[in-house]
């Protein structure tokens, strides 16, 4: 496939389509412990999936400027304000990480309030032993565990809106949990990080080197440093914990640009939405002159497989639904496949990144 700035522009146009039209099947059940349906699928609902989602429109945003998606973001924001915010957990945390890019770009006083009651019962939330926040979700407590998710989900909107209201505290628990969650999850002997830990036992759980886990790191780290004035040691540690696992994650790259959703097992199913923001990461460090050599050539790799994955009605392909905690590895192998909002949003930060490396 050739790579141009048109044809990514074009792409673009249809990842947004495609992520706004996403809709509910009926296909997933997953009632909330609250009683009320979770939906992890429909655009206009308030969770992980789209709160990923809108942080990919957000930044397709700020490197457009368009006009018309900033007023599909707002628009958003404003109806799920007026209908009224679930229960707080980690992954519904995850929008607010959008509103807090659109927050310190506008500063449009309807927002700040949200943000500032949200962040003060994020520091409130149960802990972990060492402060960790617990993965608490809609559905399921899933005490004294730390799950890679977490840093994505509530980590970068600490350090995000910290940095822009002026709030350290915020900052500095971005940057705990970051550290936190290195000691427990990132794994010495590969590199790579495992999706879980807990307290309880003291342990990884099935030790599962996942995909869209490892992503997120990737991700996160390289968003943390820019998103916030991180401390200089905890940036260097950081950064050396990324080349690491980047340095791991090269080798591992599939033939076809993709990685396996079990990074070290071949057989299990190539997944886009890891592959989508490995692949910005990849790309994003060799932009930073971060990392180790090849990171540019990887990513565009990556690019080219996951534009291969967009389907002429905007939907990403070969996206795994989401994954809960395994005990098996077995279990990361029999992940459904279903187009979601973070499959989408993860496309939409790997082709918008494509664009600082492509011909225009």
């Amino acid at each position: 496939m050739i790579l141009d700035g048109h044809a990514l522009r074009e792409r673009l146009t249809l990842l947004v389509d495609g992520m706004t039209k996403l809709r509910h099947d009926g296909r997933f059940n997953e009632p909330n412990l609250d009683g009320t349906a979770g939906d992890y699928i429909s655009f206009h609902s308030w969770e992980w999936p789209q709160g990923i989602g809108l942080y990919g429109l957000v930044r397709l945003w700020q490197h457009s400027g368009d006009v018309k998606l900033r007023a599909v973001i707002e628009a958003w924001y404003e109806a799920r304000l007026a209908a009224g915010l679930p229960s707080l957990n980690v992954n519904t945390t995850a929008p607010m990480l959008a509103l807090s890019l659109l927050w310190r770009q506008t500063r449009d006083p309807r927002w700040q309030p949200v943000m500032d009651d949200w962040a003060n019962r994020v520091l409130a939330m149960p802990r972990t032993p060492e402060r960790g926040l617990p993965h608490i979700v809609s559905d399921k407590i899933n005490d004294q565990e730390l799950w890679d998710d977490t840093l994505v989900m509530v980590g970068l909107f600490l350090a995000s809106y910290g940095e822009a209201s002026g709030r350290q505290d915020l900052v500095d628990e971005a940057c705990h949990q970051f550290l936190l969650h290195t000691r427990y999850l990132a794994d010495p002997h590969s590199g790579l990080w495992f999706h879980g830990w807990t307290f309880d036992g003291r342990h990884n759980f099935a030790r599962a080197l996942w995909g869209r886990g490892n992503s997120w790191i990737t991700v996160a780290i390289l968003d943390l440093i820019e998103l916030a004035d991180i401390p200089a040691p905890v940036r260097t540690f950081l950064l050396g914990v990324l080349e690491a696992q980047i340095s791991a994650l090269l080798p591992l790259q599939a033939p076809s640009g993709a990685w396996h959703t079990l990074l070290d097992d071949a057989s299990s199913y190539e997944e886009t939405s890891a592959t989508a923001a490995i692949g910005y990461g990849l790309m994003k460090a060799a932009r930073l002159d971060i990392g180790p050599a090849g990171c540019r050539e990887a990513g565009l790799r990556a690019l080219a497989r996951v534009m291969a994955d967009i389907g002429p009605d905007g939907t990403v392909a070969n996206v795994s639904y989401g994954t809960r905690m395994g005990h098996d590895l077995q279990f990361y192998k029999d992940i459904p496949i279903q187009p979601t909002g973070y499959g989408q949003a993860l496309a939409i930060l790997c082709l918008a990144e494509g664009l600082h490396h492509v011909g225009i």
